[in-house]
């Protein structure tokens, strides 16, 4: 039972790590690329890289067995789907207007959506330790929202990546209640659904590119940082639940805002600083309580 929770406590972790690396170079990709296609062309290369995986499996007969989704579990797929569309529309939107490191800290907000909508929707506990830490998030989300602290106006930027965090906390509750499915069928339905749906949207709205070079390192990037992260995240969830799995994946924007000075030569502001370090305690206590179950 401990190194299978241990196992997924790693899985949690290796997908936080993928998923980290996704704001800072989705940044350099959206100078050629609109956001609505970004959007579509990183899931698309999700379910490309997964698909591409299960049938190497499947032909070296490495693949394992497991269950298929139903039409029992229909709704919780087509939710899944459209969240996915919808969530990272926002987020790309949310990157062209403020800092891929503010963008990556904020991320942290969709522990507080997943922890919030699986206690109103899905009963699952929160324990003291975990309301703390949905707080502090909360009050750190706050202060990299501001814009403007001498006249108190909020970033548009930063309420558009919120929104992308609360659209993420249904669709993690989503993906929760297929987590005991296969996993890779699961990541290839989500990759193609919401990417091809994402892409569906640029083309009626005229959001499109041509540079051949950029689609690829925007796909290449959707496998990495979300096919590959996807996937061991649904594996991580069978064992710790959606709000705890949530905790763990929460060092994603602690890295992605470490690459992103690196990569942009940034020094961050006293709000950023303040807010970093107040994310810092959140998620030490979200993380304390995913040890004591």
């Amino acid at each position: 039972m401990k190194s299978r929770h241990n196992s997924a406590v790693f899985m949690a972790i290796l997908a936080a790590a993928l998923y980290a690396i996704s704001s800072p170079f989705s940044k350099i990709l959206l100078n050629k690329i609109s956001p609505t296609m970004m959007a579509g062309l990183l899931y698309l290369g999700a379910g490309i890289g997964m698909s591409i995986i299960a049938l190497f499996r499947y032909k070296t007969g490495k693949y394992k067995k497991e269950m298929s989704l139903t039409k029992k579990e229909m709704p919780y797929t087509i939710g899944m789907v459209v969240l996915d569309i919808l969530a990272p529309i926002f987020l790309m939107i949310g990157l062209t207007m403020t800092s891929p490191e503010n963008v990556s800290l904020l991320n942290n907000f969709e522990i507080v959506a997943t922890s919030i909508i699986a206690l109103l929707i899905f009963k699952e506990s929160i324990s003291k330790r975990l309301w703390i830490a949905i707080v502090l998030i909360t009050i750190s989300s706050i202060v990299l929202s501001i814009e403007d602290i001498s006249s108190f106006s909020f970033s548009f930027g930063s309420i558009f990546v919120l929104l992308a965090c609360v659209s993420w906390g249904f669709e993690n509750n989503c993906t929760r209640m297929l987590s005991i499915k296969d996993p890779l069928q699961v990541v290839v339905i989500k990759g193609f659904g919401s990417g091809l749906g994402s892409l569906l949207i640029a083309f009626f709205i005229g959001d499109t590119c041509n540079d051949i070079t950029y689609i690829i390192y925007t796909l290449l990037l959707g496998f990495v940082a979300y096919g590959l992260s996807i996937f061991f995240y649904v594996y991580s969830q069978r064992e710790l639940g959606a709000a705890k799995t949530s905790a763990y994946y929460a060092i994603a924007p602690f890295i992605g805002a470490l690459l992103s000075f690196v990569i942009f030569f940034e020094i961050p502001t006293i709000l950023f600083v303040i807010a970093f370090i107040i994310m810092i305690f959140g998620t030490y206590f979200a993380s304390i309580d995913t040890n004591n179950q």
